[in-house]
């Protein structure tokens, strides 16, 4: 089987509007991008013209559509340009906008797909980089009864189940078995609210740009005569009609649209890994939110996987960084590197080995006789795997010294000696800029010997 390869557009190509919830006036253009170079919006009307690539790290809101910025460069609803882009097999792209959301046009990702069709595709030389699940990823909400998980496949599907207790709609499902499937099936598919949610949102600084041609409008109770004259102020339409539970006249495009445009939003979002996707989707009840939840722990299976093709030298089993990986992360060396192996790495989680054996120049002249670890080396040792862990979330690791300034909480519950293996566990608690907290704990035979929590400081290295 031929390798895929990665794909732009051939020319520069523009649709303008307004946005669906900020209501400002935004001009959006497609341009032709270089291999690896993914979707990356860039705010044309903002000083310096900066760049937001479309990424989960840089989400900053959820609130019924995803937004992304970087230092209050934001953009608005990026999902459905997004979901064009997937739905073509598009790669690489540079998104530059006049204004802080995408026009809203029919409330789908048709109009995108036409323009970026228009375009032509272009197939570049690199390879096309899927990242394929290999065990099951879920997000759940329980008291929303919001359920979402990617399984494996060899190819993406996705399945969606929507059900809002309305008397207009039952449980409705979507299912995407091929995403060829998407411009065609699901690229029309509008957005969609209640009518008792419209003047809530309008109010709460929403759907500032909406009107009846931007969305799918449904009425699940009696409307009187005086709410009409509002929604037609509101809407600025001069009739408000009502057919089958939906507020516009053109009826709806599928039985199962909501549905539908559930499935595309959750594509589009789905985007934000990074990577195209090979795994089968199931989501209940899916929202902005979940589904960037779920991104978020996709994308950080994702990096784990980059950091040990990295680093790791061999295929040791259950091992995830062995010593040759490590002396590569760490700027430690022999007598003072007290880290064998790292068994475990997660977006924020971490395990380590330390085997300690009599070899140990410290135990020369520590309790001479009666050798025992010291205690602030099992502290070292656990700061050295949370090291490990904090240096992997920093773009320039060897631009930087990483400092522990604080230890709290220390507890030693009994002796390590020679022999035994310790086992560490370090959780990152909260990472703001240059500080980050961890919770750590090391083990010997399952019991805990250590525990603490730690402060580090990230420091440049010209700052030194």
């Amino acid at each position: 089987m031929m390798a895929e390869k990665q794909r732009t557009i051939s020319k520069k190509v523009s649709v303008s509007g307004v946005g669906l919830h900020t209501g400002h006036p935004s001009t959006l253009s497609f341009l032709p991008a270089p291999e690896n170079h993914g979707f990356v919006f860039q705010r044309l009307d903002l000083e310096g013209q900066p760049k937001v690539p479309a990424l989960v790290d840089h989400v900053v809101d959820t609130s019924r559509g995803t937004t992304i910025g970087i230092n209050g460069a934001n953009i608005h609803t990026v999902e459905h340009v997004l979901a064009s882009l997937v739905g073509l097999q598009i790669d690489n792209v540079l998104i530059q906008m006049e204004g802080p959301e995408p026009p809203a046009m029919d409330g789908s990702s048709k109009d995108f797909t036409k323009i970026l069709r228009s375009a032509g595709l272009v197939e570049q030389n690199a390879e096309r980089e899927y990242f394929e699940i290999d065990t099951p990823i879920y997000y759940r909400e329980t008291e929303r009864n919001v359920d979402i998980g990617i399984h494996p496949g060899k190819t993406f599907q996705a399945e969606v189940m929507i059900d809002f207790n309305s008397n207009v709609f039952d449980s409705q499902k979507a299912t995407l078995s091929d995403i060829r499937d998407f411009p065609e099936e699901f690229a029309n598919c509008r957005t969609f609210c209640f009518l008792h949610e419209v003047e809530a949102l309008y109010q709460a600084g929403l759907i500032q740009g909406g009107s009846l041609e931007s969305a799918v409008v449904i009425v699940d109770r009696e409307i009187r005569e005086d709410e009409k004259e509002r929604l037609k102020k509101l809407f600025n339409t001069p009739e408000i009609n009502i057919r089958e539970g939906i507020l516009n006249n053109s009826g709806l495009n599928y039985d199962n649209e909501p549905a539908r445009h559930k499935l595309l939003d959750l594509v589009g979002d789905l985007a934000l890994v990074g990577k195209p996707l090979k795994g089968h989707v199931v989501a209940s009840r899916p929202g902005h939110k979940a589904n960037v939840e779920l991104a978020k722990k996709i994308k950080s299976k994702v990096k784990q996987q980059e950091i040990s093709k990295k680093f790791q030298n061999g295929n040791q089993e259950g091992v995830v960084f062995d010593i040759n990986a490590i002396h590569e992360i760490l700027p430690h060396r022999y007598p003072f590197l007290l880290v064998d192996k790292i068994t475990f790495f997660a977006e924020n989680q971490i395990k380590g080995v330390k085997n300690v054996t009599i070899n140990e120049p410290f135990f020369k002249g520590h309790f001479p006789g009666n050798p025992i670890m010291p205690g602030v080396l099992q502290l070292e040792s656990m700061a050295q795997v949370g090291g490990v862990l904090l240096l992997n979330t920093i773009e320039n690791p060897d631009s930087v010294w990483v400092y522990i300034v604080a230890i709290d909480n220390a507890r030693f519950k009994k002796p390590v000696i020679p022999g035994d293996t310790l086992e560490i566990e370090v959780e990152m608690t909260a990472l703001r800029r240059s500080i980050c907290k961890m919770s750590g704990k090391a083990y010997v035979d399952g019991n805990v010997v250590c525990s603490a929590d730690m402060i580090a400081s990230v420091v440049p290295k010209n700052k030194t």
